[in-house]
């Protein structure tokens, strides 16, 4: 037997079904009392989605960084330890 929740979900195709077919969200339970329309609550999802998927939707990562920056990082940290070694 499964007890379940009533939740209220949005669901937005995906225009191009080449790795995802729709995203699914959630909406919090508190969400319906602030008098919003469910067209925005639709608009927000897909806003949302396109956003996520255009790569815009997310923190940078130190990973996610140009070579160019790590090159001169790491040699900003050579010549720091070079200086150090320097002087004393």
């Amino acid at each position: 037997m499964v007890k379940g929740v009533s939740r209220r979900v949005v669901v937005v195709e995906s225009p191009d079904q080449r790795f995802f077919e729709q995203a699914i969200f959630i909406l919090r339970s508190d969400a319906a009392g602030e008098g919003v329309s469910s067209r925005e609550v639709v608009e927000e999802a897909r806003r949302v989605a396109r956003d996520y998927a255009a790569g815009s939707g997310g923190v940078r990562r130190f990973r996610d960084l140009s070579p160019l920056v790590w090159a001169l990082t790491g040699a900003g940290g050579c010549a720091l330890v070079w200086l150090l070694a320097c002087l004393v």
